[in-house]
């Protein structure tokens, strides 16, 4: 699959602290790629060298296959859309007037105003001036700015910093409609586990500047094996019998969870008729889902900071 953005060994020292580490980032065409740390992981400081905003101590970055250079650099950028930390707005000015001054400044035409308007669902708040909008306009504004040129890579930083749960969800769906609408492949980066959970199609987890996991969303999930929670009329003398017939199981006391340690059909179709032969009825069988957020903890040993 090809990769829009590829980084190598990307460096980025602060005096003597190393913010981001031998960075080795594929951020394939046509995915959102849910870029996922805890606040001073090195996410910010990651979009900044790829947009040039900030030189890399080492390493090289390729974008849309190209090394990036600065004889380059403006070529790149025309395909680039951005969004890192809070987005700049004259607040005198209308939402519309906002995006005239991107157009200009971009070269592109302003014919493109009204549908990224659209996308953005700003049409009725156009007119209005920015410094009555809400910081989800403000937000979306910003998303609107960056759409201006078509470009083929988005890069998003913290894009549902601060809004409500309506906004969120706005800016969720936003985002996940862009790749099949316009072809685009869009970098999203947050602290937000549930956010690049129901988000991402493929996620790169940083820790202290290093990348922790690089992957499909499915192939993280797959870090940590499903498990099933059982519960029976006794689940002390259930957990003896399953332990008996070398079926993986666990039973904590202390929280009186019986857990079987297999999701195979076969696997859960021999205990269920194991508990019915030693007349121990069976009461509830449930999935638990391995969110984000434990593989996570797994990956790192440590909470994330939110």
């Amino acid at each position: 699959m090809e990769n829009i953005v590829a980084t190598e060994s990307l460096s980025k020292k602060y005096g003597k602290k190393y913010v981001v580490k031998n960075l080795n980032m594929n951020v394939p065409k046509g995915s959102i790629y849910g870029f996922l740390g805890p606040n001073g992981a090195g996410k910010s400081t990651t979009m900044k060298m790829l947009l040039g905003l900030a030189r890399q101590t080492q390493g090289d970055i390729r974008i849309f296959g190209v090394p990036v250079r600065e004889e380059n650099r403006m070529k790149i950028l025309k395909n680039t859309g951005s969004l890192i930390e809070s987005p700049a707005h004259y607040g005198h000015l209308t939402g519309r007037e906002n995006l005239e001054i991107i157009c200009t400044l971009k070269g592109v035409p302003k014919t493109e105003i009204e549908p990224v308007l659209r996308t953005v669902r700003m049409e009725k708040q156009q007119d209005k001036k920015v410094k009555n909008y809400s910081l989800g306009m403000k937000q979306r504004l910003g998303l609107a700015s960056a759409l201006l040129g078509h470009p083929r890579l988005l890069l998003l930083d913290e894009p549902t910093n601060g809004l409500d749960p309506a906004g969120i969800q706005e800016m969720r769906e936003l985002i996940c409609s862009l790749p099949d609408r316009f072809g685009m492949t869009v970098l999203v980066s947050s602290h937000l586990l549930s956010e690049i959970d129901q988000m991402a199609t493929h996620v790169g987890i940083i820790h202290q500047g290093e990348l922790l996991f690089e992957g499909g969303l499915a192939d993280l999930h797959r870090h940590s094996r499903l498990r099933l929670k059982v519960r029976t009329t006794d689940d002390e003398r259930a957990f003896r019998v399953l332990k008996g017939a070398d079926i993986p199981v666990r039973y904590d006391r202390e929280s009186g969870r019986l857990l079987l340690d297999s999701e195979e059909d076969a696997c859960v179709l021999r205990s269920v008729r194991l508990l019915a032969e030693h007349d121990i009825g069976l009461l509830r069988l449930e999935e638990l889902q391995v969110s984000l957020e434990d593989i996570f903890l797994k990956l790192t040993g440590k909470k994330v900071s939110l």
